[in-house]
């Protein structure tokens, strides 16, 4: 994960590796995961869902969110919402990274 190592404090790279689809260190608490993840350029994940209700905030490069046919880009600094159960798919046309919440529902 050099890609991470090189963004995030090396606080966060000493977190667990999470595995799934994307690289990303995991933080857990009560209620909630907490993912610091990384996309290279032309990462593209297939529409899905999830159990739990997701929030993130883009942190580097920008983020392509795809929820019932309508694509929104997200930016440095803002935040966006996928909620428990809904298809949504996601593409990083830029290195990205980011921190998301999966709080249980």
């Amino acid at each position: 994960m050099a890609n991470q190592i090189e963004h995030f404090p090396p606080e966060i790279a000493a977190l667990p590796d999470f595995e799934g689809a994307f690289d990303a260190y995991r933080l857990t608490a009560d209620g909630c995961e907490v993912l610091f993840a990384t996309y290279p350029a032309g990462t593209s994940i297939e529409t899905h869902t999830h159990s739990t209700n997701n929030v993130g905030v883009i942190t580097k490069g920008a983020l392509l969110l795809t929820i019932g046919g309508q694509t929104t880009r997200h930016g440095v600094g803002e935040w966006y919402h996928v909620p428990a159960g809904v298809e949504h798919a996601a593409r990083f046309d830029t290195d990205s990274a980011e921190i998301e919440f999966w709080f249980n529902t």
